[in-house]
């Protein structure tokens, strides 16, 4: 073989190995690095469910003073709190037998926490309270407690108190009328507070009570309204639920408070002032305590120091003088330096109930059975 024809041979096997790498190079796969596994999904917290909280009310909800006060501490909670509640309310719940089954199913709907908003509650609350230990009872203006039900109530004294400084100021005929519900302490206690905060203005005041022996009953409270002006009574005071007995003054051509809350627009002309109470701040405490675990039994009793009671919408021909006088009162009772129920103080005989410079203490106040010296009448049985 020539050489010629040895480089021929050597020169095809290389360019038959060259051909043989590229179709190798050309037919091999790049390997693809595997795609990484998905992150697990987090789970999301289940949201917690809100809050069931529910009201029985003793009068309607449109009856201006008691009841209507309640439900705007309703509302304000909605407000406070959006949707970490649901709130509901039974009304024109009376204070028997019946409001046992109300609470009880109230109770039976889920409801944790359940406002009582009548004296009348307290025992039917504390049969049901055993049998939903899980269940918040919450009674108000009541006394008793257990271990999953606790009471509240605000010193509705105080605005009797600077109603009857108005009161003292602005009559002519010295006579003061009362339209009262029933005769337990809390009511009694705000008559005598009404006639000496009038006392502490003019001596020459006394008072006269018409017993209605209910809390919202229109047609009686017009009727004691109306027997209380025919006895002479220029200015009229309440502790009963409607707006009745402005309404019956407007209409008479006397003067007279609103109660509980601020009844300007049922007696424009007869009103002169509205001693209202607040129950915002309390239901918003409660609620607030349920929500986060403090919840406690025990008992509490707000008044103008907490923001639960004022006297609103003072008439404009109430004198700068005794608007004054209201303005000092509610500045001391804010800020302790003013005590309502400090001796001397004589009882409706003349005899001394409270020593002089004794300051009456929250025990002797929830025990008030007796009228102070200026009332007239008999306290009821």
């Amino acid at each position: 073989m020539t050489d010629l024809s040895k480089r021929s041979l050597m020169k095809v096997a290389a360019l038959s190995a060259l051909a043989s790498a590229v179709l190798i190079g050309c037919g091999k796969k790049e390997e693809v690095a595997p795609a990484p596994a998905p992150a697990p999904a987090v789970a999301e917290a289940p949201k917690a469910e809100p809050l069931k909280i529910a009201f029985a009310y003793v009068g309607p909800v449109g009856d201006g003073g008691w009841t209507f006060a309640h439900d705007n501490g309703r509302k304000a909670v909605e407000k406070e709190f959006g949707d970490k509640v649901v709130t509901s309310f039974v009304e024109n719940v009376p204070e028997s037998a019946d409001a046992e089954r109300v609470i009880r199913d109230l109770a039976s709907q889920g409801n944790k926490l359940i406002f009582g908003t009548t004296f009348g509650y307290m025992e039917p609350m504390l049969k049901v309270a055993p049998d939903f230990k899980d269940v918040k009872f919450e009674h108000a203006t009541g006394y008793k407690t257990a271990e999953n039900m606790r009471t509240y109530d605000s010193r509705t004294y105080e605005g009797a108190y600077m109603a009857g400084v108005i009161a003292g100021g602005m009559t002519k005929s010295n006579k003061l009328g009362i339209v009262a519900s029933i005769p337990i302490p809390e009511v009694i206690r705000n008559i005598n507070s009404f006639t000496l905060g009038a006392q502490s203005v003019n001596p020459k005041v006394t008072t006269n009570v018409v017993w209605v022996n209910g809390w919202f009953d229109p047609p009686k409270e017009t009727e004691a309204a109306t027997s209380l002006i025919n006895g002479g009574a220029d200015i009229l005071f309440q502790n009963t639920d409607s707006s009745a007995v402005l309404q019956t003054a407007e209409k008479l051509g006397k003067r007279a408070f609103g109660w509980d809350s601020d009844m300007t627009a049922y007696g424009p002309k007869a009103h002169l002032g509205s001693a209202v109470i607040n129950w915002a701040p309390y239901y918003i405490k409660a609620t607030k305590d349920a929500l986060d675990g403090t919840w406690a039994t025990g008992g509490v009793w707000w008044g103008v120091k907490e923001g639960a009671i004022d006297m609103v919408s003072v008439a404009e021909d109430v004198p700068a003088e005794v608007k004054a006088k209201v303005d000092t009162v509610r500045a001391g009772l804010k800020d302790g330096s003013f005590s309502i129920w400090k001796g001397p103080i004589l009882g409706q005989d003349g005899k001394e109930v409270l020593a002089k410079d004794v300051v009456a203490d929250d025990k002797f106040l929830g025990g008030v059975k007796f009228y102070v010296k200026g009332v007239e009448g008999k306290v009821p049985n």
